[in-house]
């Protein structure tokens, strides 16, 4: 058993101007943050429900910005709040992957 049900983790590399795509260049932190308030307004955040985290490169630069759910490792990309929302809805809270944003 897993110590959260769902874990999430935002890619928030970002490259240097002239080098290729990265995930916070594509407003990565400010969704991280979005879906972390958003995560704890539903009251799934902690131990045993959810939990919202950083990460460096994922290597999926190109496919960015981009996410991923484990223990399901489902990847997603997104590329507003409305996204999220549609992510945090049907995955996390009924556990629907969300297929148009699924990499």
């Amino acid at each position: 058993m897993s110590y959260y049900r769902h874990h999430v983790f935002f890619c928030l590399n970002e490259r240097p101007e002239g080098e290729r795509q990265s995930c916070n260049r594509c407003g990565a932190s400010d969704m991280q943050g979005y879906a972390k308030d958003r995560i704890k307004q539903l009251k799934l955040a902690g131990p045993g429900k959810v939990r919202i985290n950083k990460a460096g490169c994922l290597d999926r630069c190109e496919e960015g910005p981009v996410l991923v759910i484990y223990p399901e490792e489902t990847w997603y990309t997104y590329v507003d709040r409305a996204d999220i929302d549609e992510i945090i809805d049907e995955h996390l809270v009924h556990g629907r992957v969300v297929e148009r944003l699924k990499l």
